[in-house]
């Protein structure tokens, strides 16, 4: 009988992470009790500044980094108690480029498959190598690929053991466009089919348009975590942009309320609160205010303005 499937693919409770000070530099406490539960299957968003502790996290599930406290369980397994079995179920793709320039893509994924124990047989190396758009240079030194080329030779590296967790720290620094949206295009389908995956990125709109659940760290502390749709909900504000059939130099003052700004003489932009106001009675106060409405349009909240709601105050 198969064991069940956990119903957190990661499972962090209470980290802490503290580096020691020395006669140059103070101590620092770079994580504050994290408790972080991912789901198994999501599309998990962790977004924070830089210094704010997502490397941190990161290293500590790929045992880079030792804790100071606390637990972490990947896919079910407590990575103290079995820290092979835990490091064989998660992937992970870091920020730095780290491989022998010397090897070809293909030589250095059946030797990353050789050291997590994959039999020749079960090796995919060249369907992740065509995957990732890489077959044309499987021979090819990996120091002659571009920036972007080699980037996703990091990603396939962390997926030759087919973990049920990848881990994609700034996958698409330095990726142009149409490669980023083939990456991309891959990770969804790789998620479709029930991988677990972790994205970290500065990319805010990347993180809005793929992610099920988000999480935001500041300083070492979690400071947001839900799905998207209510983090992007509970932002309370929106933009209502009118266009006007007569120009106008100045807001009404019947208007000010709102926080009105003139792109053009004709074009009005609006910040309200859907709770304290409804579209029709905010309409009503344009038409009180004597202007006439040729159209209009509304922006909802991004997720820009979810992670600066978080990130610009103090913890």
């Amino acid at each position: 009988m198969s064991a069940a499937l956990p119903d957190y693919a990661i499972q962090l409770t209470n980290i802490t992470k503290n580096y020691a000070g020395s006669t140059r530099r103070p101590a620092v406490q770079a994580l504050k009790n994290i408790t972080l539960h991912v789901p198994r299957g999501s599309f998990f968003g962790l977004l924070g500044p830089n210094g704010a502790g997502k490397s941190t996290i990161i290293n500590i599930m790929g045992q880079m980094v030792n804790k100071t406290s606390g637990q972490v369980e990947i896919w079910g397994i407590n990575q103290e108690k079995n820290p092979r079995a835990a490091a064989a179920s998660i992937g992970i793709v870091p920020q730095e480029l780290n491989f022998d320039p010397f090897f070809t893509p293909e030589q250095l994924l059946d030797l990353q498959a050789g050291l997590y124990g994959v039999p020749k047989k079960q090796r995919k190396t060249q369907e992740i190598l065509q995957a990732l758009n890489l077959e044309d240079k499987a021979k090819s030194y990996a120091r002659s690929l571009s920036g972007g080329m080699r980037r996703r030779l990091m990603v396939a590296k962390a997926m030759v053991h087919m973990p049920p967790i990848l881990v994609l720290d700034e996958p698409t620094a330095g990726v142009d466009i149409e490669l980023r949206k083939q990456l991309w295009d891959y990770m969804v389908a790789l998620n479709k089919q029930g991988v677990t995956i972790m994205l970290t990125t500065h990319y805010l709109e990347e993180a809005q348009e793929l992610c099920d659940r988000i999480a935001i760290i500041h300083r070492g502390q979690i400071v947001a975590n839900n799905t998207k749709t209510a983090l992007l909900g509970g932002l309370d504000s929106k933009e209502l942009i009118i266009r006007v059939a007569q120009p106008i130099m100045t807001a009404p003052i019947l208007l000010q309320p709102y926080h009105p700004k003139l792109s053009n003489p004709q074009e009005l932009r609006l910040r309200y609160q859907p709770s304290k106001i409804s579209m029709g009675a905010l309409l009503q106060k344009i038409q009180d205010a004597g202007l006439e409405i040729v159209d209009l349009s509304t922006i909802e909240p991004k997720l820009e303005d979810i992670f600066l709601s978080f990130t610009r105050s103090e913890p």
